[in-house]
C-alpha cells in the first residue's frame, strides 16, 4: 500500500515541475542591458540607439525622435545629467 501511494505521488509530483520548469522560461534568452554611466551621448547612442527614457509616458520636448527611445529607469538615473531638456528622455536622437 505505501508502495502505491508513493507511486501516485510521483506520478503527480514529477509532471507538475516539469511543467513548471518549462514554463519559467528558462530556455529563453534574456536581452542584454547595459546599466552603466555612459561617457556622453556618442557612446550612449551606440548601445540604445534612441536614448533612454526613465518612463513609457516621457514625452520629447524637441519634437518628433528619429528612433523610439528605450525605457529603462535604471539606465536613465545613472545618465540623467545627459537628459539637457528635462523631458525624461536622455540621449534622444
Amino acid at each position: 500500500m505505501v508502495l502505491f501511494v508513493d507511486l501516485i505521488r510521483k506520478a503527480i509530483f514529477f509532471p507538475i515541475v516539469l511543467i513548471l520548469a518549462l514554463s519559467s522560461g528558462a530556455a529563453q534568452a534574456a536581452p542584454v542591458v547595459i546599466e552603466k554611466k555612459f561617457a556622453n551621448c556618442t557612446a550612449l547612442n551606440k548601445v540604445y540607439p534612441g536614448g533612454v527614457s526613465k518612463s513609457a509616458k516621457a514625452v520629447n520636448k524637441g519634437g518628433k525622435t528619429k528612433q523610439t527611445p528605450t525605457v529603462n529607469l535604471r539606465v536613465y538615473n545613472e545618465n540623467k545629467t545627459k537628459d539637457r531638456d528635462g523631458d525624461g528622455i536622455a540621449c534622444e536622437r
